[in-house]
């Protein structure tokens, strides 16, 4: 079924990459103050990424979960840093799936409704064929969800099936775990290494 690991998502390192990335996760994150507008409270991961030990546990507590994965889909671009290290880990392809307008045609592309605003993502129509692929989404952070059901809308388009969500940290009470049960279905899993609570 599979090209990839199918046991690296449930062992004892896994679980214990998993309580290693939340630690580095409460070190290292930054929160910022209406960035990118007034309200909004940025949850700045980049520091946690610089971290050698942060970096290193969470792509591996990101694999949590994950068998039968056939391709990981990283989005732009934070998902781009980890997710093609948790592919390389589960021994899969990467696909970067980039902002609008950074791709040559054709293209696959799908406007959503951002936490501030609007968005474009966009994979390539030509080149690359992952009809039939079973892919895991891998991002930084869920806030409303807008950004994760609008990669697996591309997916679809492109013929592939996601099967997972995968994200260092969910904002809890923007709703995102609940938009994507809604509109993605119950068979498409979704882990959080943390949240917000």
């Amino acid at each position: 079924m599979s090209s990839g690991h199918t046991s690296s998502g449930s062992d004892e390192v896994t679980r214990e990459a998993v309580l290693r990335a939340r630690a580095a996760i409460a070190e290292h994150e930054r929160t910022v103050p209406d960035f990118p507008k007034p309200g909004i409270l940025f949850r700045d991961l980049t520091p946690v990424l610089a971290d050698t030990e942060g970096f290193s546990s969470i792509v591996t507590a990101l694999t949590h979960g994950c068998s039968g994965v056939d391709l990981v889909a990283g989005i732009d671009a934070r998902g781009f840093l980890v997710g093609g290290a948790v592919a390389q880990e589960l021994e899969v392809g990467i696909l970067a799936v980039r902002k609008g307008g950074k791709l040559p045609p054709p293209v696959y592309g799908v406007d959503y409704d951002l936490e501030y605003g609007t968005g474009r993502l966009e994979i390539p129509a030509s080149g690359i064929d992952i009809t039939g692929r079973r892919v895991l989404i891998v991002d930084d952070v869920l806030a409303t969800g807008g950004t994760a059901v609008a990669a697996s809308k591309l997916m679809g388009l492109a013929g592939a099936s996601v099967v997972g969500v995968a994200v260092i940290m969910e904002l809890a009470d923007l709703g995102g775990r609940a938009r994507i049960a809604a509109e993605l279905g119950p068979d498409v899993s979704l882990h959080a290494i943390t949240d917000d609570r």
